[in-house]
């Protein structure tokens, strides 16, 4: 009978096996978009995007994400980056966004393919220059490297007609109160968008999308997966009482990067508890408020806020309180 626990096994097997290896690497770095070391998670959430592409007729989506996270991963090794963190997932999760995100905006074609995999190697340059820099004040770079890269990308999609954008917000000066909800219809739906929000944080709408990354993160952390419930279920609450636009609430819009707030400030870089609840709920609202700020200022150039909102409440929670230490820093 072998000795040593499964975990155990598998690490010395994939030490083993390059190919094996790899593909362990870059399913953690799915599984780290929603801070989770998990192959299984990362799987899970692999399934849910072909899933979610599928049925948003954008198939592109999920070969764009395995395409980037796979490049992404191999750029890591190729310059031989910290390998603890590489063996994580860590240069991996911002490249499998900007597939996703970039596949979602822009026009299918072969140009797209190659702007994808020249930007997930940006990803990687940027995570690790970020990672320097924001050592000053012990913060990580979460998924600003993902967010700086597409925005790129995306604003130069209107100067290149070869990677020209097909989903991207249409530029116009913000008007208010467009489509506003009614209150006490909104609630109906709260369960629903509470699940599409989850789906959101890979720029799907989509219940069952939503559903399969709940237990992707259960899989690795039922704590994960319950500030992920609270911070999308909190937004929408919010943002209903705020009155804002009910198309917006409906599809997830407002809830995704609340969703990777309530899972970073709640059970990844804090140990749950009532005081890091209370501190997770804060930063939940500061997120909408952000989110609200930034689509507003991003409108007039025709690009998505994508995860900045929760990049920002998220560093800006997390250097306001040091009382609250990290216990596994990104």
């Amino acid at each position: 009978m072998a000795k040593g626990s499964i975990t155990d096994r598998w690490n010395n097997f994939i030490e083993r096996n390059l190919l094996i290896q790899f593909i362990d690497v870059v399913l953690r770095g799915c599984g780290q978009v929603m801070f989770q070391n998990n192959p299984l998670t990362g799987l899970l959430f692999f399934i849910a995007i072909f899933i979610g592409g599928y049925s948003e007729n954008l198939p592109q989506t999920g070969y764009a994400c395995l395409l980037a996270t796979a490049c992404a991963t191999l750029t890591a090794y190729l310059y031989k980056l910290d390998k603890t963190s590489l063996r994580a997932g860590i240069y991996g999760y911002n490249g499998c966004l900007v597939g996703v995100g970039l596949a979602t905006f822009l026009n299918n074609s072969i140009y797209l393919w190659i702007v994808i995999i020249f930007a997930s190697i940006l990803s990687v340059i940027a995570t690790q220059s970020l990672s320097i820099f924001f050592k000053i004040w012990k913060l990580t770079p979460l998924t600003a490297p993902f967010v700086i890269v597409s925005w790129i990308i995306l604003l130069s999609s209107y100067e290149f007609y070869s990677i020209k954008g097909i989903a991207l917000p249409t530029p116009h000066n913000p008007i208010q109160y467009l489509n506003h909800v009614n209150t006490i219809s909104a609630f109906s739906s709260l369960i629903p968008d509470t699940l599409r929000g989850l789906s959101e944080v890979f720029l799907f709408s989509n219940m069952v999308v939503g559903i399969i990354f709940l237990i992707g993160l259960a899989v690795n952390s039922i704590s994960s997966a319950s500030y992920a419930l609270l911070g999308s279920f909190l937004s929408i609450i919010a943002v209903i009482f705020l009155q804002s636009d009910i198309n917006t609430i409906n599809i997830g819009l407002y809830s995704f990067s609340a969703v990777l707030t309530g899972i970073a400030l709640g059970s990844i870089f804090n140990q749950p508890s009532i005081s890091v609840t209370i501190y997770t709920i804060i930063g939940v609202f500061l997120t909408i408020f952000i989110q609200a700020a930034l689509d507003i200022a991003l409108q007039p150039i025709g690009i998505p806020t994508l995860t900045m909102p929760f990049v920002l409440a998220t560093w800006f929670l997390l250097n306001s309180n040091k009382e609250f230490t990290a216990t596994n820093i990104k």
